[in-house]
């Protein structure tokens, strides 16, 4: 499991270091998952990649470990909110609006997403 949670952390890292590297407007750990997500795949289609964490459902389980705990991760977000109340107090409408207009596209992407894939799986279900 330490060595699973390792595993994600220096991906982690990797994505840190690779965005400041190149000055890049992505949050690192956004590349650090992809990273991760592309270990996973070669792992998957390579069998000499299954060693250490990558054998046998390692970097899953801790995963799975990290999640059933996720809600301890929310703890320093909820300090921090708290430490703002003025800001939050003083700007409280401009961030409801954004908030709402942000989750309005969030749902609008994820259905566009569905279904393109849904047309494109149907697609290759149709062709023999």
């Amino acid at each position: 499991m330490i060595a699973s949670l390792s595993l994600i952390l220096l991906c982690q890292l990797a994505g840190e270091i690779f965005v400041r590297g190149f000055a890049l407007p992505v949050p690192g750990p956004v590349v650090g998952m992809l990273l991760l997500v592309v270990l996973l795949l070669a792992r998957d289609r390579f069998a000499f990649l299954a060693l250490g964490p990558l054998r046998g459902g390692g970097v899953e389980a801790g995963a799975k470990g990290l999640l059933a705990h996720l809600s301890l991760l929310f703890v320093p977000a909820g300090v921090g909110v708290v430490q703002k109340l003025d800001l939050l107090a003083e700007h409280g409408l401009v961030i409801a609006a954004v908030l709402a207009i942000s989750v309005v596209i969030t749902l609008l992407a994820t259905v566009a997403t569905f279904l393109v894939v849904g047309r494109l799986m149907a697609r290759k279900r149709a062709t023999p």
